[in-house]
């Protein structure tokens, strides 16, 4: 790269006159990078609206998935006995008496320092039966309680085991009980624990722990009961292994207590107006929040200066069809009639001036209570088209809003090098002016040192006096 020393030679200021020369020579770079800033401006809009759609997608599509708006609601007459609805439950009551609850065997051995010792000196095996007959063999690594419980707890039997402190002996030797708790609440984790190998309880050899001085069944394995249709010829009993009871209505889950032993409860199943207001709310809010992105970048604006010349300057969408077609897909996708004859208008979705949308809560209530089937239909029918025009919007690779982004990417690409070839270009420039200014800057250097040389001499050529001349 030249150097140059300003005016050594001229007097120039040839810094500040490179620098003016290269603001021209740099103005087509400066045009590129406007156009490149104006492209990722564009952009950044662009990604915002297609996150907006791809929610939509997102939201809408669930909605409009079958039964989706089958949203229900499932109420207990009792505090103590609750009770929940999928979208797979009808609406319908049913009677019921809970006559027990669940509960998890819990049996504790008697109190001891260390595990016993079969006849050869090793620690004794155990062996668990559970609820089926099949049998689990543990063998402790010691006499160490802590051994004992890690053997039985790694054992995937039906039992879980724990060390409880016991107190001491009269020597003051710390005692432990060993806790054996089911791995399974309900009749089906029942369980029975013996000292010995599975041989030995196959020939009724085996010592049943619980047998032994001290030991005790806390808790015995039980099933929730409930009773439908009490008093009745069609008088039945239900069991569960927990105290939720999945089977008693389809797509309901009933859940008793302890304290609802004996209490007598009505479920009752309805539609959940409140939950499929907020869900049609929630699409309306979403289409609007796309539809307005996309509207705001898109208007036209006109101003008025102080002279009073009116000017109109469009958003970075006007005119872009492509968005123009996203906007039109998805407003035609929320005001077409339904299948089934309705009007959204009729289930509280109304199209404004402005092209957004509102949504009457207290319609939709009335469309369900006139209709409930009717209207859960038309929503999701809405739905699932507003899901579609705003997924063909949002798609990863197919999304027309995806394809523009990418395609003002490349744009932007293309301009990024072109930038860059004219960061070399203008440094090249510089270089060359510089070396021409400097070589100028020499060159009248040299003409004012030959300048002053020639003033000396020329002062010092001797004067003719003109008398001399006249005689």
């Amino acid at each position: 790269m030249a150097v140059s020393v300003n005016g050594l030679g001229s007097g120039l200021d040839i810094t500040s006159i490179v620098n003016s020369l290269m603001a021209v020579e740099a103005l087509p770079q400066q045009q590129l990078k406007s156009t490149q800033s104006a492209q990722e401006q564009l952009m950044g809009v662009l990604r915002g609206i297609n996150t907006k759609a791809a929610a939509l997608a997102t939201l809408a599509t669930k909605a409009g998935q079958p039964s989706a708006a089958n949203l229900l609601t499932a109420t207990s007459s009792v505090q103590t006995v609750t009770a929940t609805a999928t979208s797979a439950a009808s609406p319908g009551s049913l009677d019921l008496t809970v006559t027990r609850v669940a509960r998890t065997q819990l049996d504790v051995t008697g109190a001891m320092s260390a595990w016993p010792t079969d006849g050869s000196g090793n620690a004794a095996r155990l062996t668990f039966v559970d609820s089926t007959g099949a049998t689990t063999e543990v063998a402790p690594a010691s006499t160490s309680l802590d051994d004992v419980v890690s053997a039985v707890n790694a054992s995937g039997g039906p039992v879980r085991a724990l060390k409880v402190s016991a107190g001491t002996d009269g020597s003051g030797t710390p005692l432990y009980r060993l806790q054996l708790t089911a791995a399974q609440s309900g009749a089906k984790g029942a369980f029975t624990a013996y000292e010995g190998s599975a041989a030995d309880v196959t020939a009724g050899t085996a010592t049943d722990l619980m047998s032994r001085a001290g030991s005790a069944v806390v808790s015995t394995a039980q099933d929730a009961q409930v009773t439908l249709y009490a008093g009745t010829a069609a008088e039945q009993v239900v069991s569960s292994s927990t105290n939720t009871f999945t089977d008693l209505l389809p797509g309901v889950s009933v859940t008793t207590t302890p304290a609802s032993v004996g209490t007598s409860a009505t479920i009752t199943v309805a539609s959940d107006a409140t939950a499929i207001s907020k869900q049609a709310s929630d699409l309306v809010s979403s289409v609007n929040d796309v539809l307005g992105a996309i509207a705001a970048n898109a208007s036209v604006k006109t101003t008025t200066s102080s002279s009073g010349t009116s000017s109109a300057s469009g958003g970075s969408l006007t005119g872009d069809s492509t968005m123009r077609s996203v906007a039109s897909a998805i407003t035609d996708a929320v005001y077409r009639p339904t299948a089934n004859g309705r009007s959204p208008s009729e289930i509280g979705i109304v199209i404004q001036r402005d092209g957004t949308f509102s949504f009457d809560q207290a319609k939709l209530s009335a469309a369900l209570a006139a209709d409930g089937a009717g209207t859960r239909a038309a929503l999701e029918e809405i739905s699932s088209r507003v899901g579609t025009a705003a997924t063909n919007a949002s798609a990863p690779a197919s999304g027309s809003i995806t394809q523009l982004i990418a395609g003002r990417q490349s744009i932007v690409n293309d301009l990024s090098t072109r930038v860059a070839g004219w960061d070399q270009r203008l440094a090249d420039r510089r270089t060359a002016l510089l070396a021409i200014y400097n070589a100028m800057d020499t060159a009248l250097g040299t003409l004012k040192s030959q300048q002053t040389w020639l003033t000396s001499q020329i002062a010092g050529l001797p004067t003719i006096s003109s008398n001399s001349n006249s005689k």
